[in-house]
């Protein structure tokens, strides 16, 4: 099967739709995404579309493939043509764009949390990531922050 992202006019994802593979086929029977393209516009009478890959995620393919187009979207994705690339919305202001994955990244690296129990989430007025602690014993949580300089958590 087939996917294929359909896109606004500033290239925002307002739809996914699965293909069959038979209505993406030229006349030598390959694949090609010009005849999926005109299929969906047939189909949906809607002009704007572009092809994805379901296995693709930060420009990996999941099943070893070739990635195409550096990740799967979702409703209210971007496309961007100068990279060729779906990229999600910024989560945080102080996220960058990590080039090469076309995913925004922290300027903190995220530290593994090793417990169930323990909620990590990034703090953005103090650009850091902080975690939640919770005790089923006394049914309270203690939040932590990561202090990255350190390598190590600490209480607040």
């Amino acid at each position: 099967m087939a996917h294929f992202a359909k896109l606004d006019e500033n290239n925002i994802v307002l739809a996914i739709e699965v293909v069959n593979d038979s209505d993406c086929l030229d006349e030598n029977g390959d694949e090609s995404e010009a005849v999926g393209i005109e299929h969906q516009k047939t189909v949906h009478g809607w002009e704007l579309w572009k092809q994805c890959s379901y296995n693709t995620q930060e420009g990996q393919h999941k099943l070893g493939g070739t990635p195409f187009r550096k990740n799967y979207p979702g409703i209210g994705d971007t496309y961007d043509a100068s990279k060729n690339a779906f990229i999600r919305k910024k989560p945080f202001n102080s996220w960058v764009l990590n080039e090469s994955k076309c995913i925004y990244e922290a300027p903190v690296t995220a530290p593994s949390v090793d417990d169930a129990t323990e909620d990590l989430v990034w703090n953005e007025t103090n650009t850091r990531w902080e975690k939640r602690l919770y005790s089923q014993e006394f049914g309270t949580a203690n939040t932590h922050y990561w202090n990255a300089s350190t390598s190590a958590w600490v209480s607040i």
